[in-house]
């Protein structure tokens, strides 16, 4: 038996989200909470039908939520919404594709969405209200923190570890065994060769620091 769902967020982020959800199967869309003004219109078919404050009454129709903001500039907003619906003890959803493969020895945790395509190998951990987007591949005894975006096509080499809210842009390639601090952001087609010890904004093959 499926469950009811609510998805906040009703951008392009969600539309990636629909999809698996749809696909995977274990749980009913009943709507979406956005902004005041886009209460009424429709993403992919499903209604905006409240605002962040109508969270609270959802939660006691016994909802699961999935937070289904992108995370590219900052994790911010990710962690503001997780942070309420902690707060009132909200059930989260985890939902993983049933197009991605994930290692019956890797654990994904709780918020978490996995997209097609992704490889998720043995020894995995993955930490709460992580995006592992589309065709991202995270090898074997690798960490990956909490509120993170893992984007599109990005590679986490085995034995890597991210701290919290770092997000991976696409086509970025991670060195086997790198660790990389909280609060970074790698851009697209960058190669980590070394460790990252400091937050700030790292691109390019040799990757810089940039900000």
């Amino acid at each position: 038996m499926s469950k009811n769902l609510i998805l906040i967020g009703g951008g392009g982020h969600a539309k990636a989200c629909i999809d698996v959800i749809e696909q995977e199967g274990s749980y009913t869309i009943k709507g979406i909470i956005d902004l005041p003004e886009k209460v009424g219109t429709e993403t992919l078919g499903y209604k905006v039908i409240g605002i962040e404050d109508d969270i609270a009454g959802l939660v006691k129709d016994d909802h699961y939520f999935l937070i289904a903001v992108g995370q590219i500039k900052s994790a911010r907003i990710r962690v503001r919404i997780w942070d309420l619906l902690k707060s009132l003890n909200a059930q989260v959803a985890t939902v993983i594709s049933p197009f991605a493969y994930v290692s019956g020895h890797a654990t994904v945790n709780e918020g978490t969405v996995i997209m097609h395509g992704a490889r998720i190998n043995a020894d995995v951990v993955i930490g709460c209200n992580t995006i592992i987007n589309t065709n991202a591949i995270v090898e074997h005894d690798t960490i990956v923190g909490e509120h993170c975006h893992i984007s599109t096509g990005a590679v986490l080499n085995g034995g890597c570890c991210t701290g919290n809210e770092v997000f991976v842009g696409s086509g970025a390639v991670i060195n086997q065994g790198i660790n990389i601090a909280s609060n970074v952001k790698i851009g697209a087609a960058s190669l980590i060769h070394r460790n990252i010890k400091e937050e700030g904004t790292y691109i390019g093959v040799p990757f810089v620091k940039i900000l």
